[in-house]
């Protein structure tokens, strides 16, 4: 399948080119080279696209770890790209809504986000990844994913993001949510964990997962509630959601 080109927030996005990277991350710095990313990386299995449709069907939601799937090599890489955005301030303030309808609430949500184009190898690597449980999901599922979209997120001490749901009941856009870590060695007193709701009772939390280095958390955008807990020291993150509309709405 085509992989999604999403639109940038602003001017500044990390490319494969050295130049227009150092104009996002700084002088000096270089993207990941791409020998480096794929090492370690084993796919997608069919047993555990089997488990995930499973998990997601019953409970709505699914909690894994995919360090050994996906190699310490790509998760380094893709955090040491969000870590290069956050420090040098290439990141804009995360709002609610698209387009016209766009707000910056910071009551509500105070991260900050840059979107991903697929463009440098450990995007590329995981955009291989994103294809395969889309595609995977949709042959067990069929759910009608036609395209995926992605941004980084930072949450400095003190952040949150209140409860919310990812996708309002029958817009058919976002239909299956994915969040990825990069925070190593992350303990319970560091906060930022990630709370989810009930489908059938949305004031009964079902699970709390730590935004721990590999852990990757996938749930129905239309059914689960989620908030983002108060982090307590600097948290990385990926979102990306599966959507069953064709044509990128403006960001």
């Amino acid at each position: 399948m085509d992989h999604p080109v999403v639109s940038p927030i602003r001017n500044a996005l990390i490319t494969d080119s050295s130049c227009e990277f150092d104009a996002v991350a700084g002088e000096g710095v270089a993207p990941p080279e791409a020998s480096s990313v794929g090492s370690g990386y084993d796919g997608v299995t069919e047993q555990w696209l089997d488990d995930l449709a499973m998990e997601l069907t019953e409970s709505g939601w699914v909690s894994v770890d995919v360090r050994d799937r996906l190699g310490d090599a790509l998760l380094s890489a893709l955090r040491e790209e969000v870590r290069i955005l956050d420090v040098t301030d290439a990141m804009k303030k995360a709002g609610i809504g698209r387009g016209a309808d766009l707000t910056r609430d910071r009551s509500v949500r105070r991260d900050r986000i840059a979107w991903l184009q697929g463009i440098t190898p450990p995007q590329q690597a995981l955009f291989d990844c994103l294809a395969q449980i889309q595609e995977g999901l949709n042959r067990r599922l069929f759910l009608g994913l036609k395209r995926f979209e992605a941004h980084y997120a930072t949450y400095q001490s003190g952040d949150f993001y209140r409860k919310h749901l990812d996708s309002f009941a029958g817009r058919a856009s976002r239909i299956v949510s994915l969040v990825l870590y990069f925070n190593e060695q992350w303990q319970a007193g560091d906060g930022g964990a990630l709370q989810l709701f009930n489908r059938d009772s949305q004031d009964e939390s079902c699970g709390m997962v730590l935004p721990e280095m590999g852990r990757m958390v996938l749930f129905l955008s239309e059914e689960i509630p989620h908030e983002v807990l108060p982090a307590n020291r600097a948290r990385y993150s990926l979102a990306c959601w599966f959507r069953q509309d064709e044509v990128p709405l403006p960001l």
